[in-house]
């Protein structure tokens, strides 16, 4: 079992223990807002169970059926923990909405709170360890799932301060008005979560840095060649899939040309882990018929992913 798959379950395991701990504050002291903030922590179960299930798909090997890969799987995921989010917003609207009617006592000294502040720090700490991890283990799905768990942290101290506010106040609609607050915020967190998701289905370019860096890659490691143009990326999870055209002198050996191309591929695999690259070569010749000035002048339609960058042209002897 891979590391990565460790982290994953350890998400799980502490998503439940969260989830415990805000629904045993909820029953101490019946606010409806801590109640919303439990069942918050419901969906970060399933986006831990979603990842944990993506990422054992996303490692198989490419096969007959599949062979670029099952790097998209995680994708998929979005549509369950999106199903789940409605659900959890619905819910905490019909428990606000009772609160209204019928207004509850808070207490501002209830042990209840201090149960939600252990499971705050609980969250928060293990949301730093899926953000460190992820990036080291260059594993997207754990960083969304701690990027999303620090945002359930900073909902609990909004939550907790306001339950504290209502209490000390005596102002109990603020109690299920909180509630609310948070239904609209983890639809909102759905939402951008199904969008994203959606963006990786349809082979969206990743973001202008990444594209960015691509190119420094290239133009670093392609000594000997003349330009490239034509670069294309997409994204399918924590895989990068790049192609482009390099163009090289007319008189150069397929064997030099390849030694070129191995260089870029493992330049580019050092630097962003899985990358499938495909490389047409062309001559020189080749090269100025695409008409570098001229897209230089133009931008094209989707800058982010079709690029022509030159290289510094090799001495002659």
């Amino acid at each position: 079992m891979t590391l990565t798959m460790k982290i994953a379950i350890g998400s799980i395991l502490v998503g439940l223990a969260v989830f415990a701990l805000k629904y045993v504050a909820y029953l101490m002291t019946g606010s409806v807002a801590l109640y919303s903030d439990a069942l918050e922590s419901v969906v970060n179960v399933a986006a831990a169970g979603a990842a944990l299930v993506a990422i054992w798909v996303a490692q198989q090997p490419p096969d007959e059926e599949h062979p670029y890969g099952h790097h998209k799987a995680e994708y998929f995921s979005a549509g369950l923990e999106g199903a789940l989010i409605i659900i959890a917003a619905f819910a905490i609207f019909r428990e606000a909405w009772s609160a209204l009617q019928t207004p509850r006592h808070l207490a501002w000294d209830n042990p209840g709170l201090l149960v939600n502040v252990a499971a705050g720090v609980l969250n928060g700490f293990w949301s730093w360890v899926l953000v460190s991890r992820g990036r080291k283990l260059n594993s997207p799905a754990l960083v969304a799932d701690g990027k999303h768990l620090l945002a359930d942290v900073y909902t609990s101290i909004g939550v907790l301060g306001g339950v504290i506010l209502a209490a000390v106040t005596g102002w109990w609609i603020l109690d299920p008005l909180i509630a609310m607050g948070v239904a609209v915020h983890i639809l909102w967190a759905g939402w951008e979560l199904v969008r994203h998701s959606t963006a990786g289905l349809m082979d969206a370019a990743p973001d202008g840095k990444v594209m960015e860096r691509i190119r420094e890659v290239i133009s670093r490691s392609a000594r000997g060649a003349l330009e490239f143009h034509e670069l294309k990326v997409r994204e399918a999870g924590s895989a990068l899939f790049i192609d482009f055209h390099l163009v090289v002198p007319g008189d150069m050996s397929v064997h030099d040309a390849h030694e070129i191309c191995d260089r870029i591929e493992d330049a580019l695999r050092e630097a962003f882990g899985q990358v499938a690259v495909s490389i047409h070569v062309e001559p020189e010749h080749e090269g100025d018929q695409h008409g570098a000035i001229l897209l230089h002048r133009c931008a094209p339609a989707h800058p982010a992913s079709i690029v022509k960058s030159p290289l510094p042209r090799p001495e002659r002897p």
